[in-house]
């Protein structure tokens, strides 16, 4: 391929600006950019980074709340050839410096009020807030002119949640992500007259490469949230702002679970984008009998792959409320045994990925990038069913599968069975070590009102086979989770075992 034909993520921003310059692209806060404006601030801000002595391929962290400018900044580093390296800005200490030290960022863009935290000597430039932030410099300075990044060049390194290892920095090129886009916008049914509202932290995959890009790609009006806060999200429904939203479940719930839920008008509310873990479907259900009208989608998928890999449109929920679809427009996908073998229909599997999505391994990890990458396929970590019509239902992370008493038990059906009384707002199952079964099964429970273990226990055994039954109930305050949503199992093992 040669340089300059306009598969890069900076392109779809300047492709929106040329169609509709007019337009508002950006809203945060008190301030509105038009398309034109945006790019142009896009532009300015290449030129910035690039005067900090950065040279193309130079990894560039990125340590923000949500927030106009960090979005400024993703996009200049594309323009400017740099590789965007996004940390999760609840992150401190060694685990923050493990990310800064194994991508090697050569310069950090961070909010002053989280620039403490970064490890002593790390070269860092503020995104806002200060007077010489990249955001307030960009009046002073020139927009850049050099040349367009490849397709096939690095744009960022996305490093995985690391629920179970150390996160991996899975490494995304321009093409991986502009076909990604794509996919989303056909599978989502994103355009230009959606009012979107972006509430999830941008630097995770989702937010940013499902929602944000897309519809930048396709001209609409984004209003950007520093955090999912209900009063805000009501509000703006209520105020004809916003009419399509993404959370990952452990939002909805939230959102499901607020006294005025019932009384606030969320008629104006057309899409609802779902994902990051899986959705209990007794909380789906509900969401649906409150909300008959709106159009619920699930999107499936994980950062190596751009993240999205499958979605089940509205349409298709109708006695498949569990599955998570069928693939998108530029992924492959199929259920294999631990030999790599496809299996039949109706038998679990791991289920594996081939796609211009992908990402191109993982930075610095050849060991790891080989054993993820065989016989041409990406093995996701997923367990698996595909059925006769091509949709497919999750039923466990491959790590998280309960072996009890020599039976293997999905976490899953477990706690959709428990999300079906009415004392139990959030749950999570693990398997705790245990002399007679193995692993026993212990649901991990954050209460809704009074309730005892063994009623819970009982309740579920009225939709399961014993087997399956929790052998224990455990209860906390809350659940520990990563800033996707994805609630942190190994964590619950560590804690309870």
């Amino acid at each position: 391929m040669t340089p300059g034909h306009g598969s890069t993520v900076d392109g779809v921003l300047r492709r929106s600006a040329r169609r509709t310059p007019a337009r508002v692209a950006v809203e945060y806060r008190d301030r509105t950019w038009t398309y034109e404006e945006f790019d142009d601030a896009v532009s300015r801000a290449a030129g910035v980074l690039l005067a900090q002595g950065l040279a193309p391929g130079d990894r560039v962290g990125a340590y923000g709340h949500n927030s106009d400018a960090y979005l400024v900044a993703f996009l200049a580093c594309a323009r400017a050839g740099l590789v965007h390296v996004p940390l999760n800005h609840h992150l401190t200490g060694d685990d923050l410096a493990y990310l800064v030290r194994q991508s090697g960022s050569a310069l950090v863009l961070t909010d002053p009020d989280l620039a403490g935290r970064l490890p002593d000597g790390t070269p860092a430039l503020a995104l806002r807030d200060t007077d010489d932030a990249l955001l307030a410099r960009l009046a002073d300075a020139p927009p850049y002119d050099g040349p367009e990044p490849r397709s096939e060049d690095l744009v960022q390194l996305l490093y995985t949640s690391g629920t179970t290892a150390l996160p991996k920095g899975a490494m995304m090129t321009h093409r991986a992500l502009v076909h990604e886009y794509l996919s989303a916008i056909t599978a989502l049914d994103l355009s230009a007259g959606d009012r979107p509202v972006h509430a999830l932290p941008l630097y995770h995959s989702a937010q940013m490469h499902v929602f944000l890009l897309p519809y930048l790609a396709v001209g609409a009006t984004n209003v950007i949230l520093d955090a999912p806060d209900g009063d805000r999200l009501f509000d703006l429904v209520e105020q004809g702002r916003a009419d399509s939203l993404f959370a990952p479940p452990t939002v909805w719930i939230g959102l499901a679970n607020r006294p005025d839920f019932a009384e606030r008008d969320l008629s104006g509310l057309r899409k609802a984008y779902y994902g990051a873990s899986i959705m209990p479907v007794p909380v789906l259900e509900r969401l649906r009998a409150r909300l008959p009208e709106l159009a619920f989608y699930n999107c499936f998928g994980q950062s190596e792959i751009g993240p999205l890999a499958t979605v089940l449109a509205p349409d298709e929920h109708r006695g498949r409320m569990d599955s998570c679809g069928r693939p998108v427009l530029f992924v492959d996908a199929r259920v294999v045994d631990e030999d790599g073998k496809e299996v039949p229909d109706g038998t679990p599997g791991e289920i594996v990925y081939r796609s211009p999505q992908l990402c191109e391994g993982y930075w610095d990890k050849p060991e790891e990038t080989a054993e993820a990458f065989r016989d041409g396929w990406f093995r996701s970590g997923d367990l698996a069913v595909r059925d006769a019509h091509g949709y497919f239902t999750i039923v466990d992370r491959v790590k998280d599968v309960i072996n009890s008493g020599g039976v293997l038990v999905a976490s899953r059906q477990v706690e959709d069975a428990l999300y079906t009384h009415e004392a139990v707002a959030e749950v999570a199952v693990v398997g705790l070590p245990d002399e007679k079964w193995i692993e026993a099964i212990t649901a991990v429970v954050v209460p809704r009102g009074e309730v005892t273990g063994q009623e819970l226990i009982a309740h579920a055994r009225k939709g399961l086979p014993p087997f399956k039954a929790p052998k224990r109930v455990l209860f906390v305050d809350a659940l520990p989770r990563n800033a996707s949503g994805k609630i942190l199992k190994r964590e619950l093992r560590d804690r309870f075992a």
